[in-house]
Parts: structure tokens; sequence; C-alpha cells
């Protein structure tokens, strides 16, 4: 008789599995060394210039996205490896307060965009992540942010969706797999923080 919590699966089962992930993730990454990298190069000099203006990141996504949004903030903010300055940015999916009321107030789709109004000004950044590329309470901000100024920048995947037609910069990682297109993601935000934080290592 088994006891409680003990299982018949043998690990060697999942060897296969596990390896034809980490191989599909690392070709995933080799298709953004081919097609991103001079998208992602204007991206870290737009945010660096917007940051050495006085300019602030606004980041925004949903679920795994609201998650790369939330890291990248605390990155700029924060450091990687270099000590220097803190860096303005903020992740629009933190205040449950703020996020909850205006869900309900206003409509989900509406959660970004009145943040987008209350904080952004000419010269921010708003950062917009889906997957997808269709969130539509991303596309509302994004849409809102050209409105006021800001510059806008795109992080998908698939065919970009509307998102990418939609911000004035687009880094689509092409692949259809939800789970590669955030692998993906959050390496082209470290990156993007690694870039900016060497340009800003001795301010």
């Amino acid at each position: 008789m088994k006891s409680r919590g003990s299982s018949s699966v043998n690990p060697e089962t999942f060897r296969t599995e596990i390896e034809n992930r980490l191989i599909d993730s690392i070709r995933t990454k080799e298709l953004v060394v081919k097609t991103l990298v001079p998208v992602i190069a204007e991206a870290a000099q737009w945010l660096i210039q917007s940051l050495e203006s006085g300019g602030k990141v606004l980041l925004f996504g949903n679920g795994g996205s609201a998650a790369d949004s939330q890291h990248i903030a605390a990155e700029l903010v924060g450091k990687l490896l270099v000590k220097r300055r803190a860096l303005p940015a903020i992740a629009l999916t933190t205040d449950t307060s703020g996020l909850t009321a205006l869900a309900n107030d206003f409509g989900y789709e509406s959660v970004f965009q009145r943040q987008v109004e209350a904080l952004g000004k000419r010269g921010d950044i708003a950062v917009g992540i889906s997957t997808s590329g269709n969130s539509p309470n991303v596309l509302s901000a994004i849409r809102l942010a050209k409105e006021l100024g800001l510059k806008t920048i795109a992080l998908t995947g698939h065919d970009g969706g509307t998102l990418a037609q939609t911000a004035d910069l687009s880094l689509i990682v092409p692949s259809d797999s939800t789970q590669r297109i955030q692998e993906s993601h959050i390496t082209i935000g470290h990156i993007l923080c690694e870039l900016i934080e060497a340009h800003f290592a001795n301010t």
C-alpha cells in the first residue's frame, strides 16, 4: 500500500518534455536576436533620452505581463549591478485600491488609461506589454498616451496584434507560445535595464 503523498511518476519520463521546452525557448531567443536587436537598441535610446530629460517610464500589462511591468520598474528604481541614481519608473499594476476602484467605476478597460491620464506627461514613455497584442486595457492606455504626447513602446508577440500597429515602437517576439513570448519579454526587459544602467552608472 502506498503512503499518502507518494507518487508513481518517474522524473525521467519528463526529460524529453523538459528538453523540448528549453530548446524551444532557446530557439525563440535566437529569433529575437535575428529580428529585434535594432528595435531593442532604439527602445533603449528612447528610454535613456526620456530619463535624461526628466521623464519617467509607465509600464502596464495583465497577468504575467503585469509581473514583467513590476519587475522592470523595480530594476530601474533600484539597481541591477551598479550603484547609480534611482530612475523614475512606475508599474500601473500595483495599486489594488486604485485598480479595483477604476474597474468598478469605469470598467476594466480603463484601469491603465485613467492612470496614464493622471500621471503621464509629454516626455514620458508608456510601455504596454501584451503577449497577444490585443488586450483592450493596454490598447486604450497606449492610445491615450499618444494623445497626451508620450512616446509609446509595445512588447508583444504572435503577429503583434492591434497594439503593434498602435504603438510608436513595437517589439514583437516571433512566437505563438505565450510562455516563450513572456520569457523573451523579461529577457528584453533585463537588456534594456542593463543598457540604461550602464548609461547612468556615473550619474
